[in-house]
């Protein structure tokens, strides 16, 4: 079990899952990369609360790219919280499985939790912190660079993201896409795969992932010339 909270008890469903815990635990920087369902940033999110908990570190850290469907936080109207506010929802909601809905306002004002897009992590040194990056796939190489380089003593990062989709203009290079590239072989950096077969939501859900996977691999494969 990693954390439990209300009699809900969140734990690796699968041995992949398992790997990819295991592999948070003994790595300062962990990327799972998989499509949607596999539980790649909820058992990050888990571990970080866990984590937490136990005083390993002071600070939990959330964040996205602020760029998702073509929009950009310009575009949207509202005070910044509001702009914000659907990038990050889907962490907000994850956070109120793991922990009493009473306590998170007040973990927020006090800096405990902060809940924040990619770009207000620039200049920063997170120290004491377990930061996690979800939809890494619509980070450029440049925001990625940014982002790992914010690392700081005692604090552990998990990057999640499913390189199959992204939301980056057309030609835009996908900074997740490239990382195992530039990074494969580098000491307490862990890569870990997800797959269909990790998907934990709707049954439906892990149907409909692998037959796009097949979709996407029909469309790859050159068809033969007809013969006149």
């Amino acid at each position: 079990n990693i954390v439990s909270n209300r009699g809900k008890t969140i734990r690796p469903k699968t041995a992949n899952q398992k790997l990819y815990v295991d592999a948070i635990e003994e790595n300062t920087i962990t990327f799972g990369i998989g499509p949607a369902g596999t539980g790649k940033t909820y058992l990050a999110m888990a571990k970080a609360v866990a984590a937490l908990q136990a005083k390993k570190v002071n600070r939990i850290i959330l964040s996205r790219p602020a760029v998702e469907a073509g929009e950009k936080l310009g575009f949207l109207p509202g005070t910044l919280n509001e702009k914000i506010d659907p990038y990050l929802r889907p962490l907000f909601d994850a956070l109120h499985d793991m922990i009493d809905s009473d306590a998170i306002p007040r973990l927020m004002q006090t800096g405990v939790i902060e809940v924040a897009p990619l770009a207000f992590m620039r200049g920063r040194t997170l120290n004491d912190a377990f930061i996690v990056l979800d939809e890494a796939q619509n980070t450029t190489p440049e925001q990625m660079k940014m982002f790992l380089t914010r690392l700081g003593f005692g604090s552990k990062m998990v990057i999640t993201g499913d390189i199959t989709q992204n939301d980056l203009p057309n030609g835009q290079r996908s900074g997740l896409g490239i990382i195992r590239d530039i990074l494969e072989g580098v000491d307490d950096i862990s890569f870990m795969e997800l797959t269909a077969d990790d998907v934990v939501r709707h049954r439906l859900i892990g149907d409909i992932v692998k037959a796009y996977d097949k979709y996407d691999a029909a469309k790859s494969v050159p068809r033969p010339l007809r013969s006149n």
